[in-house]
């Protein structure tokens, strides 16, 4: 089974990996696609514009900026999983997890970066910042890595069950050819958006934990804090709602 999980603006310093290299990220045969996103990425924030950095990191502090503009050639990478700090995070607690447990989430997890694209949990990055949805220069992220990194992810997942635990957004990078399973979060009758990302960490750190190899185990699978409501499932959708406790 394959979870997909949406990234976070939020990013953990340091790492003390190497630097970023086509050996650090899934499809290394595609790393020269990629590095067409990296190289208008560094082009903006090297030129430095106040404007253009504004509404690429999604900040206002100039003071802030200095942070980002370490060349990555230059900069040390760590773990996706570990590197994005942010609620869906917090809740799943990677590293608090046992070992095993870790890497289930390093070997079955897809995260969707807007900067590296399609990327696993396992996968070594740095530091960066970039509003989601934001464009870089004239290129739009999410389409530049549907287009290309579309075909390459069906076959990798290939007859794999799948697990979609990211936000609407991240649709637009990557939409499955096997309808993959996700999940709806109510609360007192209406559906929870912001804090659905805590219910997305919490849901994640409960399949590593149990191990879940398919959708059926996942489906019996019982969540602190979550009571199942109700599944629908047609031709075009698989989905579990929740009610939070």
């Amino acid at each position: 089974m394959i979870i997909l999980f949406a990234p976070s603006e939020g990013k953990r310093l340091g790492g003390d990996s190497p630097r970023l290299s086509s050996a650090s990220l899934l499809f290394p045969a595609l790393y020269e696609k990629r590095f067409e996103v990296i190289l208008a990425y560094e082009k903006v924030v090297q030129e430095g514009d106040y404007e253009h950095l504004k509404e690429l990191f999604g900040i206002k502090d100039e003071k802030e900026f200095e942070r980002y503009k370490t060349p990555f050639d230059h900069a040390p990478t760590m773990k996706a999983i570990e590197r994005y700090d942010g609620v869906a995070y917090d809740y799943l607690a990677y590293i608090n997890l046992e070992a095993s447990q870790q890497a289930y989430i390093d070997h079955n997890v897809i995260l969707f970066s807007n900067l590296f694209g399609p990327i696993g949990a396992g996968d070594f990055i740095p530091d960066y910042k970039l509003k989601q949805g934001s464009a870089i220069g004239s290129m739009a992220p999410e389409k530049f890595y549907k287009k290309y990194f579309t075909d390459s992810l069906d076959e990798w997942i290939g007859d794999q069950e799948v697990l979609d635990l990211r936000a609407g957004f991240y649709d637009k990078f990557y939409t499955s050819k096997n309808v993959p399973m996700t999940l709806k979060f109510l609360k007192e009758g209406k559906v929870v958006s912001h804090w659905a990302k805590a219910y997305r960490g919490l849901v994640l750190r409960a399949v590593a934990k149990n191990n879940i190899q398919s959708l059926e185990d996942f489906a019996r699978l019982k969540i602190d804090g979550l009571t199942f409501c109700e599944a629908v499932k047609t031709d075009k959708k698989n989905e579990i709602i929740y009610t939070i406790e």
